[in-house]
């Protein structure tokens, strides 16, 4: 089973990713949790040790130059478009109370998008990870889908959006479903988050007829008290974790 999350920033969309990914470790999945927003920030949600030292892979130079051929920095020349990545999830990844953990990182660039070294090997490493690993792959992503190619997304298996209540957050949704539809993802669905009542609920179903909602979590002040605390958000709020395997339990465990 091969998941990507996705949203607005700002959603709760990594938090929802570290509900999922412990909903999945305690139900016996093996899983493999990959960080691939810019913003990374999955390590602190899943209680990594020393969460703001680990190094994202589009940060190691050495690594990038030696596995594409390349030297980084430079204009022109030629690197390797299909490097070797197949042994980088055991030797890059680190643990996050119990969980495997990979912080992929991103690649910013003044005009959307490159192809450049690092971005080749994140796109042809998240290629493997989707295609050839056997275990669970859960994916915190941007809104931008970056990481994803064509081949790549029609292998995922539900891409699940992140929204509150507000109109920019279903912009962006709407945007990536039309970047999902593009890619060939078919499984597109939706999680409310941050619900203060049943009016909350009731403006996104509303304004989200053609979506279909994996379930809802309402708003809870322990989110923030944890992200103060520094310790992930299940540990303060396991309502929200007992929320998320309830919706698994119906939704995944067929997969």
């Amino acid at each position: 089973m091969k998941i990507a999350i996705s949203g607005k920033g700002g959603v709760g969309k990594t938090t929802f990713a570290a509900f999922l990914i412990k909903s999945l470790q305690k139900s016996g999945k093996k899983v493999l949790a990959i960080d691939a927003d810019p913003d990374a920030n999955l390590a602190q949600a899943l209680g990594a040790n020393n969460a703001s030292e680990i190094t994202p892979i589009s940060k190691m130079k050495s690594l990038i130059e030696e596995r594409t051929d390349s030297k980084m920095g430079t204009m022109g020349g030629f690197f390797k478009i299909n490097p070797k990545v197949s042994d980088l999830p055991e030797k890059l990844s680190v643990d996050a109370d119990g969980v495997k953990l990979m912080v992929l990182g991103g690649v910013k660039a003044a005009e959307g998008g490159c192809i450049c070294p690092e971005s080749v090997l994140l796109k042809v490493l998240v290629t493997h990870l989707i295609l050839f690993r056997d275990e669970v792959i859960v994916l915190d992503m941007e809104a931008g889908l970056e990481h994803l190619g064509r081949g790549t997304a029609r292998a995922v298996d539900k891409m699940i959006v992140v929204v509150e209540p507000g109109r920019r957050s279903i912009e962006t949704a709407n945007e990536i479903k039309r970047l999902s539809e593009q890619l060939g993802i078919k499984n597109l669905l939706i999680v409310g988050n941050k619900i203060r009542s049943e009016k909350d609920k009731d403006f996104l179903l509303k304004n989200m007829k053609d979506f279909n909602f994996l379930g809802f979590l309402p708003f809870n002040d322990s989110i923030i008290e944890a992200d103060l605390s520094d310790r992930p958000p299940y540990e303060l709020n396991t309502s929200g974790l007992e929320a998320v395997s309830q919706m698994i339990q119906h939704n995944f465990m067929d997969n």
